[in-house]
């Protein structure tokens, strides 16, 4: 086989990732918070970036600067950012300041003395720190503390004991009866259940502390399983008791807390803030973005002195260099989050035009809607209205919704037309809300009631839903009754 050297001639187009591309598409996909996080870490790094208050803000108002009027302004066309040519040229001063104006919403603050903030924060009590405050209260000698200490050690945050008396005993060099008499004595505490070692011991631990009594304590210890599975005539045959006593022993039961350490977690609720909001107008829906402490950026004046040469400043070739390429990299970014505000904007209006009947009367209305529906509408890319409506809220009249809840598949109904399938689970919810607690319906059931509705859909569709909603089965859902049991 012969080897030969040819030269050809080919032409090809590919899409090249700039640095700059590859910030806009991050920023687009970034939440609100992580939006800041990075503006601030930008700030940090580039000299020429700050932070600029909005001036005139009488009457608590803020006057909008060029990007808001930009971005409040529907535009019949939005072009994608391709990172091509952009911040390459020649920097324009007059041009930055009528096309890159402050990005953001601030306000200024009034300077009152307030409390120190030693008088402001406070520390939250951690289960450890209850415990052992407990701990060396009791009476109580120094090698019970000791390993005392190391038990609550190995306690996690729901209140059980993950390491064995034997672990805990070799590790403090004690005998395994000395461990086990510690662990009684800290199961004592409060909360009760505490140091368990398992579900059946924590609920035997509160039926203890409660006096419940011996039927209640048999139930947690031989029939729990039983108690999972509603099998409580089952129970009656087995204790020879009366489904009387059987009903009020469960409910007692049911008032105990599986998982007593929660209530010192130090986890903290993690509160939505909404990226857009609407409001309802007359007859139309109104699109605010919002800009509440996002910071308004601007390109430094002291810098742009110095690259201008204005009174008499200096410049080594380097050192115009390097504010160039931080001139650059900001105005980018200025572009790029103008460019991501305009998008939510743009997408939210979408959203809006085609829900509108979920804004009207509700969510049975909610229409199938994908991607490719705003995208067409809109003119860009799929990829990139799923990253404009990832970790994104919209603030609604009917409530804060993330942007991606407007997306979902359709249904066929029996009639030819088609329904959003969070409508269907919506009719499965309230159908059953509304059902008999003492007999509820099962998912072939469900089934039924929703093709008499005009509804075709099939059993383990109704399940994957009633699951994803967090529902039992009709089998864990029954309730019980003296006179409603044979």
């Amino acid at each position: 086989m012969a080897f030969e050297l040819k030269q050809n001639l080919k032409l090809s187009q590919q899409l090249i990732m700039t640095p700059q591309l590859q910030q806009a598409i991050k920023l687009l996909q970034l939440s609100r918070l992580e939006l800041v996080d990075v503006i601030r870490q930008e700030m940090e790094e580039n000299p020429l970036l700050e932070e600029t208050a909005a001036e005139g803000d009488a009457d608590d108002g803020v006057e909008a600067g060029p990007a808001e009027a930009e971005i409040a302004k529907p535009t019949n066309h939005l072009e994608e950012l391709t990172g091509e040519g952009d911040g390459k040229e020649e920097f324009d001063w007059n041009g930055y300041l009528e096309d890159y104006g402050p990005v953001g919403v601030s306000y200024q603050r009034e300077e009152t003395e307030g409390p120190t903030w030693e008088n402001i924060l406070t520390k939250k009590t951690t289960l450890k720190d209850y415990l052992m405050w407990q701990l060396h209260l009791s009476r109580i000698s120094d090698p019970e503390k000791t390993v005392g200490e190391q038990v609550i050690g190995n306690i996690d945050s729901n209140g059980y004991l993950m390491a064995s008396v034997e672990e805990i005993a070799e590790l403090e060099k004690a005998e395994v009866p000395f461990v086990e008499s510690v662990l009684s004595k800290i199961q004592q505490f409060d909360p009760p259940g505490i140091a368990a070692r398992d579900l059946k011991e924590c609920l035997l631990l509160q039926a203890a502390v409660l006096n419940a009594g011996p039927l209640v304590e048999t139930i947690i210890r031989d029939h729990i399983k039983d108690l999972e599975t509603k099998n409580y005539n089952y129970i009656v045959r087995k204790l020879k008791v009366s489904l009387d006593d059987v009903l009020a022993a469960v409910a007692m039961i049911s008032g105990m807390d599986p998982k007593p350490g929660r209530i010192y977690s130090e986890e903290r609720d993690q509160y939505i803030i909404p990226d857009v909001y609407v409001f309802k107008v007359g007859d139309e829906y109104k699109i605010v973005l919002n800009e509440d402490g996002l910071p308004r950026l601007r390109i430094s004046n002291f810098y742009r002195e110095i690259l201008g040469g204005v009174n008499g400043a200096q410049k080594s070739e380097k050192c115009k260099e390097y504010i160039k390429e931080r001139l650059h990299s900001a105005t980018w970014l200025i572009k790029s989050i103008q460019q991501r505000q305009r998008t939510i904007y743009r997408v939210s209006e979408s959203i809006i035009k085609y829900q509108r009947e979920f804004f009207d009367e509700g969510i049975q209305y909610l229409r199938p809607m994908v991607l490719r529906d705003v995208a067409e509408d809109v003119e860009m890319h799929e990829s990139t209205i799923s990253r404009v409506t990832t970790n994104k809220y919209m603030h609604t009249p009917r409530g804060i919704f993330e942007l991606k809840y407007f997306f979902n598949s359709s249904i066929s109904r029996m009639s030819g037309d088609a329904i959003a399938s969070k409508s269907v689970q919506e009719d499965i919810r309230k159908i059953i809300q509304n059902e008999n607690k003492y007999k509820p319906y099962s998912d072939s059931e469900i089934v039924d009631l929703l093709k008499a509705s005009g509804i075709s859909i099939a059993r383990r569709t109704v399940a994957k839903y009633r699951e994803m909603m967090n529902i039992l089965p009709s089998s864990k859902r029954r309730a019980f009754s003296a006179n409603k049991v044979k």
